[in-house]
């Protein structure tokens, strides 16, 4: 935020260097605690409504408002003027509290991601670790409400949490240490800063790890078993009413919104691109853009797998995790060790070329390896299917 800081004591010549960076400080967190919230469900809400409805033939919201832009709003006051209810056998501070904790675990995440040159709550040297440290709080938030509201619907919905982002938060760990070991270090800026080629290219195996199991993170489709209303009613928060059951969505929607912006920083360069830059506040507001077109871009296409791929079954969303997302993890996050210790790839380009193509020689791997097992099952299904006609 040096940048801004800057131009404020230059607006302000009497003003003292700490004191604008106090300003700017208490600024930017009221920004992201009360503003970001509002802005980022509304527009992901009329987004999402309106990709879906154009993937299904359809014309999506269209009546609140121009081209149905106010429909979030109209959401908002429904949501507002809905009664409370609290289940009678409900325990009522852990009930209460689970929807806060829902935002408030996505809101921490604010602190440490770089948005724009500079601009950027705190760069601690662990960053992607406390990333990962207060993402749980979210599942933490998941499991009150479903224990907490006396409902063995919301309850088994919350047993479901733990087996999902348990199978799915393992691959997405090894996928970030695999950035981590290549960039040198845990810090956000660094890892922007060692992207002159875009981790997407030169790591794509880490890439799509890293974006399904967020996927499966958030809890959307196709891995949205978390709430699975067809089995399970609405999943766990189906004791909420009002404001509290808006809580989960504003969560969901910030949540879509941070991971698409962790994605970003990690494998697309963060604010990086032509003239962006902290020297200036012109060049901050470019990164700014940059970082929000990037983010957008990984949002769109989060929209767009929901509206193609139907819900996993609960045996083969395990499957999927544990059988084939850690094992190719595990053999990409070998094969890029040992690509960066091999002493004639120290050029940088060379490096690039090596990553690229230990990755591809994974997803041959990978791709051979589910070939096989697939002739395998076919060949148990018809031997089982002569046997029943004999």
């Amino acid at each position: 935020m040096d940048a801004i800081v800057l131009w404020l004591t230059s607006l302000f010549p009497q003003m003292a260097v700490p004191t604008a960076r106090l300003i700017v400080h208490i600024v930017y967190a009221a920004i992201l605690s009360f503003v970001a919230p509002v802005v980022l469900v509304v527009a992901f809400t009329y987004m999402e409504r309106k990709v879906i409805a154009r993937i299904q033939d359809r014309v999506g919201p269209n009546r609140a408002g121009p081209l149905g832009m106010l429909q979030g709003f109209a959401d908002a006051i429904k949501m507002l003027t809905k009664e409370d209810i609290t289940p009678a056998g409900a325990d009522r501070i852990v009930y209460n509290l689970a929807p806060g904790l829902a935002v408030i675990g996505v809101v921490l995440v604010f602190a440490v991601l770089p948005v724009a040159p500079g601009v950027i709550g705190t760069d601690l040297s662990i960053g992607i670790l406390y990333v990962v440290a207060v993402g749980g709080i979210g599942t933490m938030a998941v499991l009150m409400a479903g224990w907490s509201s006396n409902n063995k619907y919301a309850l088994l919905s919350a047993f479901r949490v733990v087996a999902q982002l348990v199978a799915y938060e393992i691959p997405m760990v090894i996928a970030i240490i695999i950035v981590v070991l290549t960039a040198g270090s845990m810090r956000m800026g660094d890892i922007i800063a060692a992207q002159n080629v875009p981790f997407l290219f030169t790591l794509p195996v880490a890439f799509f790890i890293f974006f399904v199991a967020n996927i499966a993170e958030i809890g959307r489709s196709p891995f949205d078993l978390l709430e699975a209303e067809s089995e399970i009613i609405a999943g766990f928060h189906v004791e909420y009413s009002g404001m509290k059951f808006a809580f989960f969505f504003i969560g969901e929607y910030m949540h879509l919104f941070v991971s698409a912006g962790i994605a970003t920083t990690l494998f697309l360069g963060g604010w990086r691109g032509p003239g962006a830059s902290e020297a200036s506040i012109l060049g901050a507001l470019l990164g700014f853009v940059y970082f929000l077109a990037k983010t957008v871009l990984l949002i769109f296409a989060m929209m767009w797998v929901r509206g193609t791929f139907p819900r996993f079954r609960i045996d083969h969303l395990l499957d999927f995790g544990w059988k084939f997302l850690v094992p190719v993890g595990l053999l990409t996050l070998v094969a890029v060790a040992l690509v960066l210790k091999l002493p004639f790839l120290s050029s940088p380009v060379l490096q690039w070329v090596g990553l690229l193509v230990a990755n591809v020689a994974v997803i041959v791997v990978a791709l051979a390896a589910v070939s096989l097992a697939a002739r395998r099952t076919r060949s148990v299904a018809l031997r089982s299917v002569a046997g029943a006609e004999r």
